[in-house]
């Protein structure tokens, strides 16, 4: 149960594979795009083979100096960017006695998506000196989790930590009980603000959303993702969001007990045996973590991303024929990247890195056979076969599964939010993370990290495609050039640019610079 062979067992029924592929032709309904998760791996592609063996062989005879080894583990020491999240009292932003009504956010998304729009909510209820409801977790459209903010995040918590920053209420006052998701599902209401730009300002806030409250002593903001911009704020509402993303916004114990579990279990020089109907949460809580490295490797392989990219992933005719069909019904074509072809996206970085891809970028850094890799991802696309080239090269793989018992993973089990609130836990816990490609969790634990000073791995996407197109390049050249192209990518500070994100870029907005700049890149 508790190690990595779970990635190599290869399914029964390999005989029927023929039979299998036929399937999609003689009943196509089985195998609706919108089903993709549950459907067999075998109606949507063949077994794809390695696309880079040359590398591939080189890798994996790989050898790595104790002096390589040091250095790719040594921790993050720049002490020049501290953080600067002062509690916001003076006498411009300070909190008032009473505000100008309530503000309802409805967030949709992914996980990382909706926490920064949490993160902005706050920040539009100090603008506009409101009590901010908690705000109100769509059901994503992909993964059908219904999980409320109560259900991810401690909002005991939440309160407490901005109590002297704005006001929160739980649920409306009974006068207003009327302001529900539904009462705002039969149709535009006059209390609800449908028109907030992306990248609103704070004065469009001030002159569209306060007479609302003034008129009615509520609004409501849906859609609410993106809707404030990250420029031209006073720097107390910037401080304000960071405050909120890394410090208030904490997930519900049972994630963490599970989380710190996980992180327990691959610090450890073995894995744990454990029998899948037992509880060791208590167990591991309570012993002391060992001193063992892991690095935690955000796959982002599922088939939203795959179909998204309108990249080749080594699957056949049959992986791509799946994956157009599921583009379509989702998108409706919509996915710009489609009119390019493949060597055009790859050499421009914009197709997200396979299982065996980020082995290669993995190995190249000098990571050997001996690393304990924490695999954070949802659903990989392709199951087990997809990840054999990644497993080959790093056996010690571990994920939720393979760390952790049935009576474990019950509470977090089929809950995606959850699913990947702890991924985030477990990510900030450890040595290194990397993802395989840019996207909402890439972001956020780059932020996030940086703030912590904690070591974090940017893929060159544009020099790794281009590497990855030359099919004759040798292991020392391909090393070479990875090594060369990611020497200030592994979490020096870079100041956030006009229109970038604060929460992927706190700094200088939400950080102090104490020292020299010496080692201080931009992006």
């Amino acid at each position: 149960m508790g190690s990595s062979t779970q990635f190599r067992n290869g399914p029964p029924f390999a005989g029927a594979l023929v039979i299998l592929l036929l399937l999609p032709v003689v009943l196509p309904s089985l195998f609706s795009p919108l089903t993709g998760h549950a459907s067999s791996v075998f109606s949507e592609y063949n077994v794809p083979k390695p696309k880079h063996t040359i590398l591939l062989d080189g890798a994996l005879q790989r050898e790595i100096s104790d002096e390589q080894k040091n250095n790719l583990w040594t921790a993050m020491t720049s002490k020049e960017w501290k953080h600067s999240l002062t509690t916001i009292s003076n006498n411009n932003l300070s909190l008032p006695t009473s505000t100008q009504g309530y503000i309802q956010v409805f967030l949709d998304g992914g996980l990382n998506q909706q926490r920064m729009g949490v993160c902005d909510a706050v920040a539009v209820a100090k603008i506009l000196n409101a009590t901010l409801v908690i705000p109100h977790l769509e059901v994503n459209p992909v993964w059908k989790d219904s999980s409320s903010f109560a259900d991810i995040f401690d909002v005991d918590h939440f309160i407490d930590v901005l109590k002297d920053d704005i006001s929160i209420v739980r649920e409306l006052p009974l006068e207003y009980s009327w302001s529900t998701r539904e009462y705002y599902a039969l149709a535009i209401r006059s209390t609800r603000i449908k028109t907030a730009p992306v990248h609103a300002s704070a004065n469009w806030y001030l002159e569209n959303v306060g007479p609302v409250l003034q008129s009615f002593g509520v609004a409501a903001i849906a859609p609410f993702s993106h809707r404030l911009a990250f420029d031209n704020m006073p720097k107390e509402i910037q401080q304000l969001r960071c405050k909120v993303n890394f410090k208030a916004l904490e997930f519900v114990p049972h994630v963490k007990a599970l989380g710190d579990a996980l992180v327990s279990r691959l610090r450890s020089p073995l894995p744990p045996q454990l029998d899948e109907n037992e509880d060791y949460l208590q167990e591991a809580s309570d012993q002391n973590i060992a001193n063992g490295k892991f690095v935690a490797l955000h796959l982002r392989f599922d088939k939203d991303m795959a179909a998204h990219s309108a990249c080749d992933f080594g699957g056949g005719k049959a992986e791509n024929l799946a994956l157009a069909k599921y583009r379509q019904v989702l998108w409706q074509g919509r996915v710009l990247n489609s009119q390019f072809t493949d060597e055009e996206l790859r050499s421009q970085g914009r197709c997200p890195m396979t299982p065996e891809e980020i082995g290669l970028l993995l190995a190249a850094l000098g990571f050997d056979s001996n690393t304990r890799l924490y695999l954070a991802s949802h659903k990989v696309y392709g199951g087990k076969e997809r990840l054999s080239s990644l497993l080959d090269l790093f056996p010690l793989m571990e994920d939720k599964k393979s760390l952790a018992s049935k009576i474990e993973l019950a509470k977090v089990d089929k809950k995606a939010s959850l699913l990947a609130a702890v991924d985030y836990y477990v990510g900030m816990q450890s040595d290194i993370f990397i993802s395989a490609s840019p996207g909402n969790m890439h972001n956020a634990m780059v932020g996030h990290r940086t703030f912590e000073n904690l070591k974090t791995i940017r893929p060159n996407m544009g020099l790794l495609g281009q590497l990855f197109l030359n099919k004759t390049m040798e292991w020392d050249e391909f090393q070479a050039a990875v090594q060369e192209g990611h020497a200030n990518r592994q979490g020096e500070i870079r100041l956030r640019k006009p229109k970038q994100s604060i929460y992927t870029y706190p700094a200088p907005d939400c950080m102090c610079h104490h020292q020299q700049e010496a080692g201080l890149i931009s992006t």
